[in-house]
């Protein structure tokens, strides 16, 4: 469908060298954008934009950036400018959720750092190149979100307030950048990535047969669908919205 090309548009994937982020960095490629893929391990990033090019023959660039530092978000949309001349596109997929013993044992290290990642990273790089967009005419800006943030569990408080904290980020910046950009989230549910390979699968299976509708976690070509539509024309007439992705987990809704 023409609605969904990316030809000739430069996508920038934060989070993008594993998981959510790389099968959005080459479903991105796959319909002509030229993908920028970020995260904080820089040979991975490479690694994946090579692969890309070589897969789709689309051109592609990889760029090491923790999100959570503001010098390296401001560093990470200058190369980009500098290089590709502007950017029409941007995912801030990074995130980060540790494992703590007990909520009196969450550190104000651990609790900063998941704040940085998930929010604060998404909003400074959200308002600079929402900026460059509006200079330029236009574009998107998608953030993947999370049921935490409507359904919170215990073991992922901080987690679940930063991506709260995105919803409301998506919805202010809506505001902030329209008409000529539009700003969206995915709140994604369990999706079968390189992170559950910690999880009990048994315990998960017989879990998700009563509490997912679809009765099962997700796969991560399976967001591929939703972040096409907000990154494209697809969606000329959506901003603000928080789309969820879940298979049914959560009852609330954005």
């Amino acid at each position: 469908m023409v609605d969904f090309d990316l030809t000739g548009k430069v996508a920038v994937v934060t989070g993008g060298s594993r998981g959510l982020g790389r099968a959005i960095c080459l479903a991105f490629a796959d319909s002509g954008a030229t993908v920028v893929v970020a995260s904080r391990k820089g040979d991975a990033c490479v690694a994946l934009a090579d692969h890309i090019t070589q897969t789709t023959g689309r051109p592609a660039v990889g760029v090491d950036c923790h999100v959570g530092r503001w010098n390296d978000c401001d560093r990470l949309v200058r190369r980009v400018t500098d290089e590709l001349g502007g950017i029409d596109v941007l995912v801030n997929n990074a995130g980060m959720s540790p494992v703590y013993p007990s909520l009196g044992a969450v550190t104000e290290e651990l609790f900063d750092k998941v704040m940085a990642v998930n929010l604060k990273g998404p909003f400074r790089l959200s308002c600079l190149i929402g900026e460059q967009m509006e200079r330029g005419g236009g574009g998107s800006i998608v953030n993947i979100s999370s049921i935490a943030a409507v359904e919170p569990r215990p073991v992922e408080v901080p987690y679940a307030a930063a991506k709260a904290g995105l919803n409301n980020l998506t919805m202010a910046l809506a505001r902030a950048f329209g008409p000529t950009v539009r700003v969206n989230a995915i709140m994604a549910g369990p999706f079968l990535t390189d992170v559950t390979r910690s999880w009990d699968m048994a315990a998960f299976d017989e879990a998700a047969r009563t509490s997912i509708p679809l009765r099962r976690g997700g796969r991560p070509e399976e967001i591929v669908g939703a972040a096409l539509y907000f990154a494209s024309d697809a969606s000329s007439f959506t901003t603000g919205a928080v789309l969820k992705v879940d298979g049914g987990t959560a009852y609330s809704a954005g």
